[in-house]
């Protein structure tokens, strides 16, 4: 699918982002989300893993658009995580 990320194109597939993530550690989730292979990363480091450009460069809405148009789940920021999706460490941050 051709996307268009903070002004240049790229021809991404669900499987050539799958396969981009695949062995890096999702960073803690702050605002949106999305879920690939079971896991809940935040948009914006699944964008600078594709792209290979500074998270500054683009947006959050840019790179949701683009991964639903994949067929990737995404989660707003008002949408909470399921526990299960957390580590022990994050979940001991949420319970405070």
């Amino acid at each position: 699918m051709r996307c268009i990320i903070a002004r240049f194109p790229f021809n991404l597939t669900k499987s050539e982002v799958q396969a981009s993530m695949k062995g890096i550690k999702p960073e803690f989730i702050t605002g949106e989300s999305v879920i690939i292979s079971r896991r809940h990363y935040p948009v914006k480091q699944v964008g600078e893993v594709i792209t290979r450009q500074d998270r500054r460069d683009f947006s959050a809405a840019e790179m949701t658009r683009a991964l639903l148009g994949l067929g990737f789940t995404c989660r707003s920021a008002t949408q909470p995580v399921p526990a299960a999706a957390l580590g022990p460490l994050q979940t001991a941050h949420r319970l405070g």
